[in-house]
């Protein structure tokens, strides 16, 4: 009796010990399955969105020997009240609620207003989404800018051979550019077997993005309908890295992250082959953040030094065909308009923004001169149907009321 008990005393040592190795072995698929599996339930993001580092591989982008540091302006105070549509907010209450981690605003290149509340931190990476997209517009600028692309009407599959056979073959790279491909591709987060969720289980077992690229088909016309297509961006990061012959890490922080000056950090949440997730896994802080915004609002000239070619921004951030216009469009699944991986809130303005799910944004206004960052894990995001399950639009109305305000005083 007393053997059979030492024997299943042995056992259970032995069978928890093996537990405890297989827990160090898959640490980080056993965190990321964690993290996975709470997006989009109601959840609070707030840690996950500053330690994607603990979940996914990833591609580092070391911060500039030489940080430009944002001059402080005079200051201002958010305005208390703004409306949208018919619908009055406290301002304080709709940044609560939106968990709401970053708030920076520039105006003419000055800080006017810095925060953070959660886990948001000056100096802290935080997982931007989406607005991802807008630096992997940007390095594909610079790409054609070097000569490693030579144009925009060039097809994608002519630098990523994987591509051929696949919905991207003969796509032109400005029809990836504005989101008109013409892939099928569906980006509902509430139902688990759209495209985007599909997407999620392929970087839960860090599987190449590129493959997953490579199944997508056709469905329309490609340049005749703009609908927001996650796998659009990521084949131009794989472009990106096909053309140059470096990660797009690395390519961007030689010729985008230390030529703007970036005080921090970043890093990009990778497959196990090292391919950036380019459609939402860039991380980085505010301030660096808001120097793409800045970037943009003074052409692609920097301190002097014209980064990116002026008329490449310039395209960036137009409506250039009928589909892409703002407004109720036929030809578009979208309210907004769109350029080259910048939304177009308003074809009145030629204001354009960066929008990230869970409510990131970097909005960029030229005419008054502002640059405004916001990052966010809104617990809300996609996980009910009423208003404050997204909030883009009403962020958007928060941002014209700060520009308003700050217009009328001076």
């Amino acid at each position: 009796m007393k053997t059979a008990l030492y024997m299943a005393a042995g056992l259970i040592g032995f069978l928890a010990f093996a537990a405890i190795l297989v827990s160090f072995a898959y640490r980080q698929e056993i965190a990321r399955y964690r993290y996975q599996t709470s997006l989009f339930t109601g959840a609070d993001q707030q840690h996950h969105f500053v330690r994607q580092e603990r979940y996914f591989p990833i591609n580092e982008m070391p911060p500039s020997e030489r940080p430009y540091i944002f001059p402080k302006g005079e200051g201002l105070a958010l305005p208390a009240k703004f409306a949208h549509n018919a619908e009055t907010f406290e301002t304080s209450e709709f940044l609560k609620s939106t968990d709401t981690a970053a708030m920076l605003v520039l105006k003419d290149g000055e800080i006017l207003f810095e925060n953070y509340w959660l886990t948001g931190q000056v100096d802290r990476p935080w997982l931007t989404h989406s607005v991802s997209k807008s630096f992997i517009s940007a390095a594909v600028g610079l790409a054609i800018r070097d000569g490693h692309i030579r144009s925009v009407e060039d097809p994608i599959s002519q630098y990523v051979p994987a591509f051929k056979g696949s919905g991207y073959e003969g796509v032109a790279i400005r029809d990836v550019l504005q989101m008109s491909s013409g892939i099928k591709w569906d980006e509902t987060y509430s139902d688990p077997n759209s495209d985007i969720n599909r997407l999620g289980k392929v970087m839960f077992f860090g599987s190449p993005y590129d493959d997953f690229v490579a199944t997508m088909v056709n469905e329309k016309t490609p340049g005749t309908y703009n609908r927001y297509t996650g796998m659009d961006t990521q084949a131009l990061t794989a472009l990106v890295a096909e053309a140059t012959g470096k990660s797009v890490a690395d390519f961007l922080t030689e010729h985008l992250w230390h030529p703007l000056g970036a005080e921090h950090q970043a890093f990009w949440i990778t497959d196990k082959s090292g391919r950036e997730l380019g459609l939402g896994g860039f991380n980085a802080t505010a301030r660096d953040l808001a120097k793409l915004g800045e970037l943009y609002r003074l052409k692609g000239n920097w301190n002097g030094t014209q980064i990116l070619p002026e008329d490449w921004v310039s395209a960036s951030i137009a409506p250039m065909a009928p589909h892409l216009v703002a407004g109720e469009n036929e030809q578009s699944a979208h309210a907004f308009g769109y350029g080259y991986h910048w939304w177009l809130p308003d074809a009145d303005t030629r204001d354009f923004t960066a929008i990230g799910i869970y409510n990131q944004f970097i909005y960029v206004s030229p005419e008054t001169g502002f640059v405004i960052v916001k990052l966010s894990c809104n617990r809300y995001y996609a996980s009910e149907d009423s208003p404050r399950a997204y909030r883009e639009p009403e962020t958007l109305s928060l941002f014209q009321a700060i520009i308003d305000q700050t217009s009328s005083q001076s």
